[in-house]
């Protein structure tokens, strides 16, 4: 039959694997460090994975394609959701314990730190991720408890989000703030975007993570330049979106280092 139907440009992938987590069907596949739709009849053709796509290497094409089969994808998903645990560490694992075979960059881990308090949100053996020893003396330590940071890769829901205390923060601040592990991020989840860099509105992705998850508060970070309003904006409508009544601050940095509204 003659469909509508996605198509992917394997020139412009990047195999970053973003695609594939977002189709809720599992038409996807990573193939030799790229996407590929290995199952057309699985392709309901609605295109979720479009806006995960940062390289747009993917739309919509109308051509001769399988019917798409409902009861086959829910065949795939009810055999691997009641598929028996391999065993294997998440060293090699992505958000939802499969094999993780997409871009390396975007596979979520979490950390366990020195110290630790129990209102971490996610501790590295509940992770089964990676442990440190004690720090060296008179260095300072990351603070970083999760992997990725980037807004546009992070999951919508990942068990580091399970309590979690949100920092929303701009790509800047932690290059202008000089102590922003042990100020801002120490204890918080993290979430880094650039409105004027990345080409989308934060504001669903934001709304989903807030709405979805057991969210605790939430603290947006931003450079004192007009561009940074971007962050703040779809921050601020995440909030007012998910429906929650939560905790929440603004601090600004200026752009030599100095906090100048808080």
């Amino acid at each position: 039959m003659k469909r509508q139907i996605i198509h992917i440009d394997e020139e412009k992938c990047n195999g970053c694997g973003l695609c594939a987590r977002a189709c809720h069907e599992g038409a996807i596949d990573i193939v030799d460090g790229k996407a590929k739709l290995m199952r057309e009849n699985f392709c309901d053709g609605f295109g979720d994975c479009l806006p995960n796509c940062p390289m747009g290497a993917i739309t919509f094409e109308e051509r001769e394609a399988p019917e798409y089969d409902a009861a086959a994808v829910a065949r795939a998903k009810a055999s691997k959701n009641n598929k028996p645990a391999s065993g294997k560490s998440c060293e090699s694992k992505g958000a939802d314990d499969a094999p993780f075979a997409g871009c390396p960059g975007s596979r979520m881990r979490s950390f366990m730190r020195p110290g630790q308090g129990a209102e971490a949100p996610m501790s590295g053996q509940q992770a089964g991720g990676y442990g440190f020893g004690e720090p060296a003396s008179g260095k300072p330590q990351s603070q970083l408890q999760h992997w990725p940071v980037q807004i546009r890769l992070l999951p919508s829901h990942a068990p580091f989000f399970d309590g979690a205390k949100l920092l929303i923060a701009a790509d800047c601040t932690a290059y202008a703030y000089a102590n922003m592990h042990e100020d801002f991020i120490k204890g918080h989840v993290v979430l880094v975007g650039c409105p004027k860099l990345d080409p989308v509105d934060y504001t669903d992705k934001l709304t989903e993570i807030i709405s979805e998850n057991d969210i605790k508060s939430v603290t947006i970070v931003r450079m004192e330049v007009p561009c940074c309003g971007g962050l703040q904006r779809a921050a601020e409508n995440a909030l007012r979106s998910s429906g929650k009544f939560l905790p929440w601050r603004v601090v600004t940095i200026s752009c030599d280092g100095q906090i100048i509204d808080d």
